[in-house]
């Protein structure tokens, strides 16, 4: 059954090419304070971050997009790499853009040949309407990851970064990111390493608002807001 825990205010994916306003979750005050009572850590972090919050610009196309721009490398790297590729899309990001920049021009904003062939790639599959995205929202968390992971370029860490930030689902734990392993490691095991398994563990005790307690982690090594 689909997650009934919603953002209300962007549940539906928009169409390519817009530009919405950024919506919020109507859950994140919510999750704040039910977080702050069950995490002795989370209690210190989210008074000290509580100026910020999620937002998703609902556009569907640029969200997956930013996050193979995002693949294994840094928060600030992936920043400044989307930066030069929207100068070369002229900021204008739309799968029709996309196919008609040449692929040494997307070279030459930094990105990797792998990464020019799986933007072209979904840029394709949204041009020619082979996604059905308009039920994506319909879908549950693991139905929609495995959806999205049947386009070339997409594994669980990038429909995972869908899933928070173009969807706003209350409840993933991105296991495969690095950032929140680090912060875990940071925040809960005094900088000690930290496996899957004891990052599953913490995260258990941040559900059903696992997304908000990772929006937190994240900040808590980048004060900066991570954007997708």
């Amino acid at each position: 059954m689909p997650n009934t825990k919603l953002a209300s205010k962007s549940v539906a994916v928009k169409k390519v090419g817009r530009k919405p306003s950024i919506s919020s979750p109507d859950y994140w005050h919510e999750a704040c304070a039910e977080l702050m009572k069950q995490d002795r850590i989370l209690r210190k972090l989210i008074p000290k971050y509580g100026d910020g919050i999620l937002g998703s610009r609902g556009d569907a196309f640029t969200t997956l997009a930013r996050s193979i721009v995002g693949q294994q490398i840094s928060v600030a790297a992936a920043q400044s790499v989307w930066n030069r590729t929207l100068e070369t899309l002229e900021h204008e990001v739309t799968p029709a853009q996309v196919l008609k920049t040449k692929q040494e021009a997307l070279r030459a904003s930094g990105l990797s040949t792998r990464k020019v062939e799986y933007i072209r790639d979904l840029a394709d599959h949204f041009h020619h309407g082979r996604l059905q995205t308009d039920v994506w929202h319909t879908m549950d968390d693991e139905e929609l990851i495995k959806d999205l992971s049947a386009i070339r370029g997409i594994g669980r860490w990038t429909a995972e970064m869908f899933l928070i930030f173009n969807l706003m689902r209350p409840n993933v734990l991105p296991l495969d990111d690095i950032g929140l392993i680090r912060a875990i490691s940071i925040n809960y095991f005094s900088g000690e390493p930290v496996s899957r398994h004891e990052a599953r563990e913490v995260g258990a005790n941040w559900a059903p608002w696992r997304t908000v307690a990772t929006w937190y982690m994240w900040r808590s090594i980048d004060p900066i807001p991570v954007e997708y």
